[in-house]
This record gives C-alpha cells, structure tokens and sequence, in this order.
C-alpha cells in the first residue's frame, strides 16, 4: 500500500435505477458527497454495496467508477471476494488493473468449508495476485466461522493478508489483533455498535455502511478520538445514535439497513437510487414517518 490505511471508510450503496440498472450519475454524485465531506477511503462492492446482487461486470464497473470519481482523492479498498477462489483471483486482478489501493476478500459463503480450505483460499488468491488483501470477517452472512485471530496472525506472518475488517460482536478481537500483531496488520472495525469502544481498543478505521449517511459526522467523532478526546468522541456519538437506534430498533421491522439509509438519503433530497429486489424501498408512508422521526430526535 502507499500508506497505512486509517480512519472513516464508507461502505457506499450501489445505485440502482427504478428498473434495476445501475445508475451511473447517482453513483458519482454519491461517493463525490461522501469524498467532499471527509472520508478518508470508500469500500466499493461491500455488503451495503449489495455486491451479491451483482454480476461481475457491474462488480467491475462499479468499481472503475469510484475509481474514476475518487481522482486520487482517496484510496479505494475494493470488495472482490466470491464463492470460488478463481472468481475472486479474477475480480482482485481487475480491482488491481482499476487501480484499488487493496482488495477485501469476503469469508465464502453458502457451501461450508472447513477451516484448512478458507486459509487455503486465501493464500492462493494472495499468490495470484499483487495488490494487498484484506480478510472481510463477517461470518452472521457467510458459511464459515470468521477466521481468528491466531489464523489471522499466521496469515499476516506468511504475507498472505495485511489486515482486517471485522464485523461481529466481539469488539475486544480488536485488541487481542493490536496486541498479537505489529502496527502494519490494519484493523477496521465493521460494525455499527460500538466506534468509539474499537477505536479506543486500538482500531485502524471504521467501514461501515451506515456511514453513507453520517459521513461528516463520524470523521468529527474519529477526529476526536485520534486527538485523545474520548468525551467529545462520546458526545458525537451521542449525537448519532438515532441513526443506529433506526437499525437497532426499527421503525418499520421488515425494511433492510440499505432501505433506511436509501430512506433518510430520499428525505435529505440526496441521490439514494433504489433497492435491487428482493430488496425494497420505503414506501411513501414509511418515508413520511421517518421524517417525523427525525424532527422529533
């Protein structure tokens, strides 16, 4: 990598037209918001990227328009992990091609391998290619147990992965990872939960798909634990937990995460796009409440 990848990466919607192709415009619009207002990096083609609804040549086209809109500005950490491990070879290169600062291998999914064949997994996707690889650790969607932390350092030490994003629970795998292994092993936390407890344990960054809406706010929050103002970084977060309150305790219990975020985006008057089915928006009234929620909070 050209430099230690740190701080608040957003893990961007994919934008769908109201037929279900890939819209282009609100794509570029939405990751140059993210971009102006702070982030340090995007993760493209994540779960709030609903890259399992992709096919690869959007995977790929997705990818190339971050990229594209991205300029330089920030490094792009692209989501290229599939079932197979040739498929995942073949969509790493490309994310190399396209000019990725580093892949995210997501944890196989569906059929069950066993422990020995994830790690094998890795290392052959790590021998086919040259850019850096990230674990995606995120076994509730996956059909393996996330890869732990003694395979992790044992992966770092052959030179096989670089780092993690880890989506779960267990906050506290953050420090076991920060005291196990050297600064080099990058360490995202993925969840939605808890930020300010992983930063404090030692966490590199935050990727997340709930930063598609509180972008500016969460660099302020990581900006405040970097300068060693945890009660500021807790007031921030005070600040935001409406926003995962929605997730936790939803006002609609049948919508998806990537429903609300396209929500709260639509009442902003934001580029949202659309859900790809089986996947659906809010509805007119589910947004009519959900404005009421937020002028209440």
């Amino acid at each position: 990598m050209s430099a230690p990848l740190a701080g608040v990466w957003p893990a961007p919607l994919t934008m769908f037209d109201a037929d279900g192709g890939l819209d282009e415009d609100a794509m570029a619009a939405h990751l140059d918001w993210l971009i102006t207002a702070g982030v340090h990096g995007l993760v493209i083609n994540g779960t709030s990227g609903e890259f399992i609804a992709l096919t690869d040549a959007e995977r790929r086209r997705v990818l190339e328009i971050a990229v594209r809109t991205s300029g330089g500005r920030v490094p792009v950490l692209a989501g290229t992990g599939s079932y197979t491990t040739a498929d995942s070879i073949r969509l790493t290169r490309h994310a190399a091609q396209a000019g990725a600062e580093a892949a995210l291998v997501v944890l196989p999914y569906f059929q069950r391998p066993s422990r020995a064949e994830v790690l094998d997994h890795y290392r052959a996707i790590a021998a086919a290619v040259e850019i850096p690889l990230f674990v995606y650790n995120i076994p509730a969607n996956a059909a393996t147990a996330a890869v732990t932390v003694p395979d992790l350092a044992t992966l770092y030490a052959e030179g096989v992965v670089c780092g993690v994003k880890n989506t779960g629970p267990a906050v506290h795998v953050v420090n076991q990872l920060r005291t196990r292994l050297d600064d080099g092993f990058r360490i995202f936390y993925g969840g939605t939960t808890a930020p300010v407890e992983a930063m404090a344990g030692g966490a590199h960054g935050w990727v997340s798909g709930l930063l598609n809406v509180i972008p500016a706010a969460a660099v302020s929050l990581w900006t405040a634990m970097v300068d060693g103002d945890l009660e500021g970084a807790r007031r921030d977060w005070g600040r935001l937990w409406i926003y995962r309150e929605l997730l936790a305790e939803p006002l609609f219990p049948d919508a998806s995460d990537l429903a609300i975020y396209r929500g709260l985006l639509r009442v902003w008057g934001r580029p949202a796009g659309y859900c790809r089915p089986p996947l659906r928006d809010l509805d007119s009234h589910q947004l009519t409440e959900l404005e009421k929620k937020l002028a209440t909070a």
